[in-house]
């Protein structure tokens, strides 16, 4: 039996909108738009909250809602609103045009001055953030006329730039290299030590190497003013965030200095920019735009980690975006296998291969200009050095002899010069020191010598060249000790043997014998005889023990003078580049001088070696136990300024800077975090439950916003939580700008993009404004300086823990 029919009364078939919304018409061509048209497609940051939730899926361009593998007729089976609102009639969106800014509309030429103003209208904001920005940045930043904080490192690396003398750091070297340009463009010529705390002498355009530097910090404003804009933010949230960028005290101070700083933070907000640019450019795939800001994104990873390895940090933030971009278009069923590899392809070419070559060819620069010889020429190798200009390798015999007197590098990844020294191992065996130096000083001279058992070298008997499984003693020549091993364990390396020195000229033992084992000769190959300077590695094998003496980047301690443990190694490793060595420094006035400029030294194993270098000794800065480091704090103390720092004297004549950001905007950034994730938590919860509290774009938006913030401060922040080297409050400043777009982004979510009166609106925004000036207004002293003496500046200690008045 059928069952009875049912009428159902679906109301009218016309689909009106709603009377609470605004009726918007779309043209059907696109060739010809009125100014109403164009108004309604204008983004988001300058379009009043009512117009911008009026907005419908359908923004008026040509390609706007055409997603990657999606044609015309699918946009308009997905945007059918006819007006309606986005927020309440809106289907899933898959692709990641979702998110972010929505696409403006196509806007003709100007015609006119008047025209080409009013459709640029919209810049004229982050010009007067930018005016404001030089103001702060360049106020009174030549008052303090000594050498503050680490202008007396990275000053001193523009002068060698300068000056063309190879040096050694652990950072990349773009940012000194752009030192050196600003001290160049200034017209200094690089003759200042820059030691901390000395006035500047009359000849050194210091100022005008700040002000060039601080430039970076100037451009830091419109690039976070533009960021929230592409990140989709209303007006009022990109207020905050370049009223937050233009006024906390952290990142003014840091940025008016010859420091490499605001370069970072400069590069590193550059860099989320990019992204945020590409990011909306996936609704065009392969346009011009879209290929522009890869490259462009690609460009500043390359750019940002050449200041600093910290860049890595940035990069890992890009790259958790593309694996999920390119995670959802693997998802994307109606995309062709084609375009799937291109897509790969492009971010390959433009996020791996495009930021490595920038990197390698900052240090390819980097070589060319540092072509003599300077303090860092020990932790380069030993061919490498021997084209530097004033060194003299050129007078080097090229054979080694017995009674030679020289100097073994070791050529392990940043090895050092084998080293002693008057001083004594305070435990084990008390003799005395034996370790890898990376400066070149006499402690580092060997003589090559016969065996106790056989004749005293004489200067006048027949030349003897030392070959492959000769059996040497290595006298130190400063002090006549021969280098020496016996089964006292090593003291940092407890599963070797120590080295040390012991006896004299007439008094030793078998423990001082070693047999030379030639590896290889990197211009004669694996088969010779004949030690050669400079080219032939070698291991040492000690007699008695069978180990192998090695240098392996273990630090010793303080009595130690934090130098690198040399030990006797049990394990025969053929292949550990810790036990090789090759003759670098060679002097023997019985044989004739060696042509070394026949050698070279490939470009890729140098920039290998450096690398591997500043890694080395960068995780070498730790903390020294044995006394205390002011300066230094805790990564716990940053999110919510528990401790600052002092960035010169505390005289009561100085001119004082401590390094703090502004408590409202620190404190602010990280409870959002807090709340980011609580309310995320939340929203989660209550959508399965199958509670609707956004639509899909807003969700979307909600998500992409977050996740760039919170990933972007994680990323940031949590390596130096398992970092072994000392840390210090300048090291949270990229990470604060994470905190910053999170606050402004849940402050657009919950207040300025809610259904609340303006008059609301505006309350919340003053308050927040008035607080960001307020608190700034009250400690821009410790950005511009203080003079005088320091308790008479009272109400400054808001933590105790600040040592402002100590």
């Amino acid at each position: 039996m059928r069952p009875a029919a049912v009428a159902v009364d679906f109301g009218p078939e016309s689909d009106t909108a709603s009377d609470d919304f605004e009726e918007v018409p779309y043209p059907s061509t696109h060739s010809h738009w009125t100014r109403e048209h164009r108004d309604e497609g204008l983004p988001l940051h300058y379009m009043s909250e009512d117009k911008a939730r009026r907005r419908t899926g359908r923004s008026g361009h040509e390609g706007a809602g055409i997603y990657e593998g999606h044609s015309e007729k699918d946009r308009y089976e997905t945007d059918d609103d006819d007006g309606k609102d986005v927020y309440n009639k809106m289907r899933p969106v898959k692709n990641r045009v979702g998110s972010g800014r929505l696409p403006p509309p196509p806007v003709p030429p100007a015609t006119s001055l008047s025209e080409f103003l009013m459709q640029n209208l919209e810049h004229v904001t982050p010009i007067v953030y930018t005016l404001l920005s030089c103001w702060t940045r360049f106020y009174k930043i030549g008052k303090s006329n000594v050498v503050v904080w680490d202008e007396a490192h990275f000053g001193k690396f523009g002068s060698h730039y300068l000056k063309r003398e190879f040096y050694f750091d652990v950072h990349p070297p773009l940012g000194k290299m752009l030192v050196g340009l600003a001290g160049a463009l200034a017209g200094y010529d690089g003759s200042f030590e820059f030691k901390s705390g000395e006035v500047y002498p009359d000849h050194v355009p210091y100022v005008a190497m700040r002000v060039m530097l601080a430039t970076f910090g100037v451009g830091m404003v419109p690039l976070g003013w533009y960021t929230a804009v592409e990140l989709g933010m209303s007006q009022w949230a990109c207020h905050l965030v370049a009223l937050m960028v233009l006024l906390d005290v952290g990142w003014l101070c840091i940025s008016r200095f010859i420091l490499l700083d605001s370069m970072l933070l400069f590069f590193t907000f550059l860099t989320v920019f990019c992204l945020t640019k590409f990011h909306n450019q996936q609704y065009q795939s392969f346009s011009f735009d879209w290929w522009f800001w890869l490259f462009m994104t690609g460009m500043s990873i390359g750019w940002v980690t050449s200041v600093k390895m910290v860049g890595l940090f940035v990069t890992a933030l890009v790259g958790l975006y593309t694996i999920e971009d390119l995670w959802d278009k693997f998802g994307d069923l109606k995309m062709s296998v084609r375009d799937q590899a291109k897509h790969w392809a492009a971010r390959i070419f433009c996020l791996i291969i495009v930021p490595i070559l920038v990197f390698m060819a900052s240090f390819k620069i980097h070589f060319m200009i540092l072509n003599h010889s300077g303090p860092g020429d020990a932790q380069m190798s030993s061919l490498f050095q021997a084209n530097l200009i004033g060194n003299d390798f050129a007078q080097n015999p090229l054979e080694v002899a017995y009674g030679s007197k020289l100097t073994l590098k070791n050529m392990g990844w940043g090895g050092g010069l084998l080293h002693s020294h008057v001083q004594t191992y305070p435990v084990g065996s008390n003799q005395q020191q034996v370790t890898c130096y990376h400066y070149k000083d006499d402690n580092n001279h060997w003589v090559v010598l016969p065996r106790w058992d056989q004749p005293e070298y004489n200067p006048n008997d027949e030349l003897k060249y030392l070959q492959h499984g000769d059996i040497v003693r290595l006298q130190h020549a400063p002090t006549t000790r021969n280098l020496h091993s016996h089964t006292v364990m090593a003291p940092i390396t407890k599963l070797n043997y120590e080295v040390s020195c012991y006896g004299n000229s007439t008094i030793g033992d078998i423990g001082d014998y070693w047999q030379v084992e030639v590896v290889d000769d990197i211009k004669r190959g694996k088969h010779v005889d004949r030690i050669h300077s400079l080219t032939t590695r070698l291991r040492f094998r000690h007699q008695q023990l069978g180990c192998y003496l090695r240098a392996a980047n273990a630090i010793l301690p303080q009595w130690g003078f934090k130098q690198i443990e040399v030990s006797c190694e049990k394990e025969n490793n053929p292949d550990d580049a810790h036990t090789y060595w090759n003759v670098e420094s060679h002097w023997n006035d019985r044989l004739p001088p060696a042509d070394v400029k026949f050698y070279r030294s490939p470009f890729l194993r140098d920039f290998w070696h450096l690398n591997v270098a500043m890694m080395t000794s960068n995780n070498a800065l730790i903390p020294d136990p044995d006394k205390e480091d002011i300066l230094a704090s805790k990564p716990f103390d940053w999110p919510f300024l528990h401790l600052g720092l002092r960035m010169c004297g505390w005289g009561e004549n100085q001119i004082k800077y401590y390094l703090l950001g502004t408590p409202v905007i620190a404190w602010g950034g990280s409870l959002s975090l807090i709340v980011g994730l609580l309310s995320l938590g939340v929203y989660v919860l209550r959508r399965q439950r199958k509670y609707v509290d956004m639509e899909p774009r807003e969700w979307d938006h909600y998500l992409y916003v977050g996740k760039i913030a919170f990933f972007g401060w994680a990323l940031h922040y949590l390596p130096f939580l398992v970092m072994g080297r000392v840390t210090y409050v300048h090291h949270y400043l990229p990470t604060l700008y994470f905190s910053v777009l999170m606050l402004a982004h849940l402050l657009d979510h919950f207040v300025f993009s809610r259904r609340l009166t303006n008059q609301t609106k505006w309350i919340v925004f003053g308050i927040c404004a008035g607080s960001i000036i307020g608190t700034f207004w009250w400690f821009k002293g410790m950005a511009f300086g203080i003079e005088g003496p320091i308790n008479e500046h009272w109400g400054l200690l808001w933590r105790k823990s600040w040592n402002i008045y100590d």
